[in-house]
């Protein structure tokens, strides 16, 4: 029993998947303090509900790429590249983990549901395969990386037929809030998945799979992570914009966006696996942090 848990945690990434839900639920309780009300089943309903599709997804993503995972240091241990789990029992978990959660999603909103599925297909049988063939592949991932705030957000929302019940919220609220956290999560992963492609591309390269914009560790690749560091500054900005973020809120993210693009710049002057590793750590504490500030200093309209 010890060894299958160990195995279903490497199955669905389990970091990355408490990563997820923990942004989708940070969302939802967005949502419902926009509301003024938070109904706490639904939210653990969200939990449990992200955590089955998140699984899902990363294990369609493991069983296509079962083989690719052989070839590199950091995968190699994973349950199906080892032997220690078939592709059958992996994809029968993996199914079974993918109805269940969305039909969890779905009883508590429809769109949550629906984007639940378009997240499933586009990571699993999009993003997966491309990443073997163009760097592309990041921009097409970071889309259903996007997606877990707009889940969890209208999570927080009773349906209504293919819509939103949101009398004690504007029209134009349950529209901008939702993109504004899906445009700021959009735009943290090429800075985060660039600096890991940076410090992983010799085990990447032994697989065929080049993920940096050049597939090289060049200085346009450099730049392009600086680049995109320096948009969070911005990107931060969103939320007071909009008028639903506060001052402490918009002084965090500022810092973070300027740590972002200090570590940026510093990468694109030696471009080292070491320069690149401080913007990833960055990364690891910027979104969380953020979002989690959000939350608390987050303003109605």
């Amino acid at each position: 029993m010890k060894t299958f848990i160990s195995d279903f945690n490497k199955l669905v990434k389990l970091r990355l998947t408490l990563t997820v839900v923990f942004s989708a639920s940070i969302s939802f309780l967005i949502g419902a303090k926009q509301q003024g009300e938070v109904m706490w089943l639904n939210w653990v309903l969200l939990t449990i509900g992200g955590f089955l599709v998140t699984g899902a997804a990363n294990g369609f993503n493991e069983i296509i790429e079962k083989d690719i995972d052989k070839l590199m240091k950091r995968t190699m241990d994973r349950p199906l590249p080892s032997g220690r789990m078939t592709t059958g029992q992996a994809l029968v978990l993996s199914v079974f983990m993918g109805i269940l959660g969305t039909m969890v999603l779905v009883k508590l909103n429809f769109i949550a549901g629906l984007l639940s599925v378009f997240s499933i297909f586009l990571y699993a049988f999009v993003y997966t395969p491309l990443k073997q063939k163009s760097p592309i592949a990041v921009f097409v991932g970071a889309i259903p990386g996007a997606l877990p705030p707009l889940i969890g957000y209208y999570a927080a929302f009773r349906s209504a037929g293919f819509g939103l019940e949101y009398a004690a919220v504007s029209e134009a609220a349950v529209v901008i809030t939702p993109l504004v956290l899906f445009t700021i999560q959009f735009f943290w992963q090429y800075p985060h998945f660039w600096a890991i492609a940076w410090v992983a591309d010799d085990d990447y390269r032994n697989a065929g799979i080049r993920l940096l914009p050049t597939t090289k560790k060049d200085s346009t690749s450099a730049a392009m992570i600086f680049i995109s560091a320096l948009l969070m500054i911005p990107a931060g900005f969103l939320p007071m914009y909009y008028g639903f973020g506060g001052l402490v809120f918009t002084i965090v993210s500022l810092l973070g966006g300027l740590m972002f693009t200090w570590y940026g710049y510093q990468h694109y002057k030696l471009r080292t696996d070491a320069s690149a590793k401080k913007v990833m750590y960055v990364s690891f504490l910027y979104l969380p942090l953020t979002q989690l500030v959000l939350l608390f200093d987050f303003i109605p309209f």
